[in-house]
């Protein structure tokens, strides 16, 4: 797998100062506080073990997370493995060794990056793996957790899968809430004015993508030039099959990508990609994820 654009740590260390917040408190790990003297500067070592099966995410993350909550915890050289590598219980991630006391207090907030940024991998690699050998692609959408989005995007591309609009500031997404109540005539005359203002707004959006919930709309939309997606909102398998056949008899391939959404699940998404979409938008990427148990196992 192509390695994943890195994440920029400006947009997301924050966290960790929330998280810790919220774990130490003003009074810190008062556990820790209770230790003999001779705990306070002992040295230790620890392995980031998985419990179970699924694919690692947080290489860039671990470092940055024990600079900030365990500074004089290091990585040994060598021991970190990368992100997006399949895991089994008792797979090695990483080696630790240093203060004792300070990874005793960080342990938590570690394990919790970690682990949910492993579930997000995980999940994409499986609803990526349901997909193989066709020609769609799987992507997220903006179901983040708020606070979380650059890092769970970045734990969607781990996976495999791609990224949808970062937010409401960099694409635009006309949905069938921005066009209630037009009627079906009125329809691509609308889209079209709307798509009419675009070098009106600040900053030049990186596609336009319209939804549309029935092939009657769809047909419509198809008219408008600009599109470069359409949305297929909560459409049956043969729907989605008759909305490829229409764009392809439209000369349409190639020029608008057709994208199926709603109701996607591990169970589906194959029959669903082998309509001939070229894009699945999942949100349970990142809504639904279960974290992947790692531990931290003392060794010295």
């Amino acid at each position: 797998m192509e390695r994943p654009a890195p994440i920029d740590r400006t947009r997301w260390t924050r966290l960790i100062g929330l998280a810790r917040e919220e774990d130490f408190g003003t009074a810190g790990d008062l556990t820790s506080h209770l230790l003999p003297p001779s705990h306070a500067t002992a040295i230790g070592t620890w392995r980031l073990v998985a419990r179970e099966s699924g694919w690692f995410c947080g290489s860039e993350v671990l470092p940055v997370l024990l600079a900030e909550l365990a500074p004089e915890v290091r990585i040994r050289d060598g021991t970190l493995i990368s992100d997006g590598r399949a895991v089994e219980p008792g797979t090695i991630i990483a080696e630790l060794t240093g203060r004792r006391v300070q990874l005793l207090t960080a342990e938590r907030v570690l394990l919790n990056f970690l682990q949910r940024l492993s579930g997000v991998c995980t999940l994409t690699r499986r609803f990526v793996a349901a997909s193989a050998g066709t020609h769609a692609k799987i992507f997220d959408t903006r179901k983040t957790t708020p606070g979380w989005r650059d890092l769970e995007r970045y734990a969607v591309r781990c996976g495999g899968g791609h990224n949808h609009r970062a937010g409401l500031h960099d694409a635009v997404l006309i949905k069938d809430n921005h066009l209630a109540g037009v009627p079906i005539e009125r329809l691509a005359h609308t889209v079209f004015e709307m798509l009419n203002k675009i070098e009106s707004l600040p900053v030049r959006p990186q596609f336009v993508e319209v939804e549309v919930d029935g092939l009657e709309p769809f047909r419509e939309v198809l008219k408008v030039v600009g599109i470069q997606v359409v949305l297929l909102d909560n459409f049956e398998i043969d729907a989605l099959r008759e909305a490829v056949r229409i764009r392809d008899d439209w000369g349409l391939r190639g020029k608008v990508e057709l994208e199926a959404s709603g109701g996607v699940t591990l169970d589906n998404v194959r029959r669903v990609a082998q309509t001939g979409v070229e894009r699945i938008a999942v949100g349970a990427l990142t809504h639904s994820a279960a974290a992947v148990d790692l531990a931290l196992d003392a060794v010295a």
